[in-house]
């Protein structure tokens, strides 16, 4: 089979491969393979989305996301050895934001990771450039470890997983948690662990915050999915809960302020070359999806650095780990942050008029969710139209009434209210993939705010740490 670096060696472009003509695993799997499982809307998603703001919602994660359990001798050192995180807390009642990152202090990927004792070893939930990362360097290094990979569903050989795994989220998931769990809901520190009864099910709990509540994330046995999936519908009937769909789901992002699958900075580099050769031509990393209108021939344009995607409160220097170095220097500065965009709202009536005028056509913006990459990079230029920054991942949030974007932009600008401009809609009329329509750019006005950007989610960020 061919492999990553072949499909490199192939093209005279990258970047122009990547921005043309892939169609990444995630746009298919969204518009086709999940839509059996989990429906696109069970209500309607502007509801859905309201739910998590005023009663509740149950969000289901069943599916999406493929998994990765490491365990043996050296899981421990293996991860460590790959990441910036500390693990001298490590226990099995705590959850932990895994990163991971190359020589150069390039972003990899992201996942959470579970850890079950030094006979189970962790769990690595979703993510899979980092599951690769983590895969190839256990295989080629002098680690004692043992994988087991599990896909996601549509690709299991029986449609199954070993897990299920729900969220529930908004502020009367506590109460609902306390009657559907016997004896109560327990306390827990945010992203601590532990584990419950639900309907006669023993099901582990995350302590987890996606819309800036106390809400869950809750697992179990895959057999018994339905059983505890049942049992907190009912019991949330009462205190308004709602079952989300994907499209509600995959715009949670906006109001937690998470940027899903950077693109990994592995396609650069003589170092990475065997991890490339490694990989396959079909892997995941072979088909990203760029898109939207930063369009540059350099591809480490780009890559991501911790600070950028504000995980600079993770790296910790306690240890040896794979580019220490570089992050280290990076973190000096100047470096990009993370922070939010607030779309003005004049110019993205300009760009919904457009489609019932005559004139220009701007590209459409989708509701609730507006991306049409995977990874999605739309320049972010300072008065002067120098490029300050990359926006990605953007939509409608009906709570806060606004269309957002996240982005990485440079900490000379990222004071809350500055003004930039970000443009909207790509090059030379738009790119060859089909579900781009043809169109023209528009410089759309955007306000720089903290990130998350909903004041409740960033109320409870501020209690946390």
């Amino acid at each position: 089979m061919k492999t990553l670096q072949d499909l490199i060696d192939s093209k005279p472009s990258l970047v122009d491969y990547f921005y043309n003509d892939t169609i990444s695993q995630y746009h298919k799997s969204r518009t086709s393979l999940f839509a059996t499982l989990i429906a696109p809307e069970y209500t309607n998603w502007r509801d859905e989305q309201r739910s998590w703001r005023e009663t509740a919602v149950l969000f289901d994660q069943s599916h999406h996301m493929p998994m990765l359990y490491v365990w043996g001798k050296d899981a421990q050192k293996l991860l460590s050895d790959l990441s910036p995180i500390t693990f001298s807390n490590l226990s099995t009642n705590r959850g932990k934001q895994y990163i991971a990152y190359t020589e150069r202090g390039h972003h990899v990927g992201d996942c959470v990771l579970n850890y079950y004792g030094e006979k189970d070893g962790f769990e690595l939930i979703s993510g899979m450039p980092v599951l690769n990362w983590v895969r190839y360097h256990g295989e080629t290094g002098n680690y004692d470890v043992e994988f087991r990979f599990e896909p996601t569903t549509p690709y299991t050989e029986n449609g199954k997983r070993s897990k299920y795994r729900f969220e529930i989220e908004g502020p009367n998931a506590r109460a609902i948690l306390d009657e559907v769990c016997e004896g109560g809901f327990p306390e827990i520190k945010f992203f601590h662990t532990d584990y419950v009864t639900i309907a006669g099910c023993r099901v582990h709990v995350l302590r987890h915050g996606m819309a800036g509540h106390a809400g869950a994330e809750i697992s179990g046995p895959y057999d018994e999915m339905d059983t505890v999936r049942d049992a907190i519908l009912k019991a949330g009937e009462k205190h308004g809960i709602y079952q989300a769909g994907t499209r509600t789901y995959y715009s949670t992002p906006l109001e937690n302020a998470w940027i899903p699958y950077p693109l990994p900075g592995i396609y650069t580099g003589d170092e990475l070359e065997d991890y490339r050769k490694w990989l396959t031509a079909d892997s995941w990393e072979a088909n990203m999806q760029l898109g939207g209108s930063l369009y540059t021939d350099d591809i480490e344009d780009y890559y991501w650095t911790p600070s950028a995607l504000g995980y600079e409160k993770l790296v910790k220097f306690d240890h040896d780990f794979k580019g220490a170095a570089a992050i280290e220097e990076g973190l000096k500065g100047p470096k990009r942050v993370k922070r939010v965009l607030e779309w003005n709202i004049e110019d993205v009536m300009a760009v919904l008029r457009s489609q019932f005028e005559d004139g220009p056509l701007y590209k459409a913006i989708e509701m609730p969710t507006a991306y049409y990459g995977w990874p999605q990079a739309d320049e972010v230029l300072n008065a002067e139209g120098k490029r300050i920054g990359m926006s990605q991942y953007c939509g409608y949030n009906i709570n806060e009434r606004a269309m957002l974007s996240l982005c990485g932009i440079d900490e000379a600008y990222a004071k809350p209210g500055t003004e930039v401009v970000m443009t909207w809609g790509e090059v030379n009329g738009g790119s060859r993939k089909p579900h781009v329509e043809k169109h023209d750019q528009f410089p759309i006005r955007a306000r720089v705010c903290e990130a998350p950007y909903s004041k409740v989610a960033q109320e409870k960020l501020r209690a946390v740490i």
